[in-house]
């Protein structure tokens, strides 16, 4: 868009900012870089409702075919594998699978394109540790049969730290400057917070749980579906700013929504879920350079060439034998008959693939909305200089308090590499947007950069003639938007529902966008298309 560069800094980054931004005289100049990934034209091919004409000599018979490569369809293959069942084939629309977990190759390590951790499982999760098991990473278990991950997978201190007037310190929450009310009301919303991890239901479930399937489903805990973060914390008298930035941030990191527009349910879902017992740290954080890449690599050294990238998913097509999943691969038409299908992409596609839907709709689509994210990788020459002797160091988080960014993560921290080149991934949800994708999808690679470079100039003057490269991916569809009256509105359940011969697998069908509820709904479907061939 023809903005000058005022207005697009006011746009992302705020007025006051842009006008100091922009007051300053021009950037400095801009590195290499590109835009990554599929361009949108191509994803809006399956939008189209076209029918394509399959000839005969392309059509290919398997008994499942799994549409979409995340992680949700990695998983379903992944099992699939391990029962050494083969007669499957994966379709991905990318030119590599991952999805939202993808990652790159850099200098000197790899860095994540999205999903960069996932938090230590409980012991309940019998289904998720023997992935772990498998790609050893654990060792062992403690005494009370909670899985020990090694400690080079382990996120490595420092973890966190706050950019705020200045200066960095220490974790998420400012504590520095803060009044006695402020540090009063971080204290009552933490008991609040305990309260909601030590409750039970009469069955013995927890409130909050990972996978979301073992959640309690009382009343006393669904209603907080129905009102918003914004409004739980003023039903409780907690309005002091420092708490409220610090809420909005953990909405804006885990759902991509600020905190008047994420539901009560799933704010506290983000402080409870993995929270053993009150006065217990929240699980630590498996992580690598490459972030969840390191998931989607090793799935993918197991499914191998049953994986087919650049796939272009146009028709899912029930019959009275199976299902026919039409494609184009470069452009050309082929097609699958198959006994069963595991649609594994965002369920508001569903639609405009699945023939028939629109007709008869089986779940609301509709209603699973998205929002749009941008992520930049910055390649540096070297670190940047601390402005005071006495700053907290370079972490593996790094937050502005006044962004509407997320700030960054430093792929080589987990490696202990503190010195020399290394990448820093930046983050950028576009929660403050009524039409998101469209306005991401409106900028260049030159207007985000310098969105990016210019909010990160705030912390760290040198970043201009540090920075020797940027790459941008745009995500347009990031991630499912848990707004209130979603996630326990019923929706959700209709949708896991098999809709003739095809399953769904897809992190939407938890409301949330964790690897964990991924990995369920994959073996989830894995599961039931095993059951259902055997019987045939």
């Amino acid at each position: 868009m023809n903005l000058s560069r005022r207005e697009l800094l006011t746009l992302f980054l705020g007025a006051p900012f842009a006008y100091a931004a922009c007051g300053s005289g021009a950037p400095g100049p801009f590195p290499e870089g590109e835009i990554v990934g599929q361009t949108v034209n191509i994803g809006h091919i399956q939008r189209e409702n076209r029918s394509f004409e399959v000839p005969a000599d392309k059509w290919e018979t398997k008994k499942v075919a799994i549409v979409g490569g995340g992680i949700a369809g990695l998983t379903a293959a992944w099992k699939f594998k391990k029962e050494n069942f083969n007669d499957f084939v994966v379709l991905e629309l990318e030119k590599e699978a991952g999805g939202t977990a993808r990652s790159g190759q850099g200098d000197p390590v790899g860095f994540p394109w999205g999903a960069h951790y996932l938090p230590v499982p409980f012991k309940e999760n019998t289904d998720l540790i023997p992935l772990l098991e498998e790609m050893s990473l654990l060792d062992g278990r403690d005494a009370e049969g909670e899985v020990v991950v090694k400690e080079q997978f382990l996120c490595r201190e420092p973890e966190e730290r706050l950019f705020y007037l200045g200066r960095w310190y220490e974790g998420l929450y400012l504590r520095v400057g803060a009044s006695e009310e402020d540090l009063r009301q971080f204290d009552a919303f933490q008991k609040l917070i305990d309260g909601w991890v030590n409750w039970r239901d009469a069955k013995g479930r927890r409130a909050f749980a990972v996978p979301l399937e073992a959640c309690s489903d009382d009343t006393e805990v669904t209603s907080l579906d129905k009102i918003t973060f914004a409004e739980w914390l003023r039903q409780n008298g907690l309005n002091s700013e420092r708490l409220i930035w610090y809420c909005d941030y953990a909405t804006r990191d885990d759902y991509g929504l600020k905190l008047d527009q994420a539901s009560a349910w799933v704010g506290l879902f983000y402080f409870c879920a993995r929270v053993r017992k009150s006065g217990v740290d929240s699980q630590p954080f498996i992580t690598v350079p490459e972030g969840n890449g390191q998931f989607v690599n090793h799935f993918r050294s197991i499914i191998g060439e049953n994986i087919r990238t650049s796939q272009i998913v146009v028709s899912v097509v029930p019959t009275d034998k199976g299902v026919d999943v039409i494609c184009l691969d470069g452009g050309e038409p082929r097609g699958v008959h198959c006994e069963r299908a595991i649609f594994a992409s965002p369920m508001f596609t569903a639609p405009y693939v699945i023939r028939g839907f629109r007709e008869d709709p089986p779940f609301a689509a509709a209603e699973f909305q998205h929002n749009a994210w941008f992520v930049a990788n910055l390649h540096l020459k070297d670190r940047p200089k601390p402005r005071f002797a006495k700053d907290f160091p370079l972490s593996w988080d790094n937050v502005i308090y006044e962004s509407p960014g997320l700030g960054y993560v430093t792929a080589t921290h987990q490696k202990g590499i503190d010195y020399g080149p290394t990448i820093l991934t930046y983050y950028y949800p576009m929660c403050a947007e009524p039409n998101a994708r469209t306005t991401l999808f409106n900028y260049d690679w030159k207007q985000l950069v310098d969105v990016c470079l210019t909010d990160l100039a705030r912390a760290h003057s040198d970043i201009y003639e540090l920075t020797t490269r940027i790459d941008i991916m745009r995500w347009g569809h990031a991630m499912i938007s848990p707004r209130p009256n979603f996630i326990w509105s019923g929706i959700r359940e209709k949708a896991v529902k098999p809709y003739r011969n095809i399953h769904f697998a897809h992190t939407d069908l938890s409301g949330v966008a964790l690897f964990e509820e991924a990995f369920y709904h994959g073996l989830r479907a894995a599961t039931e298309i095993r059951k259902e061939i055997r019987t045939l």
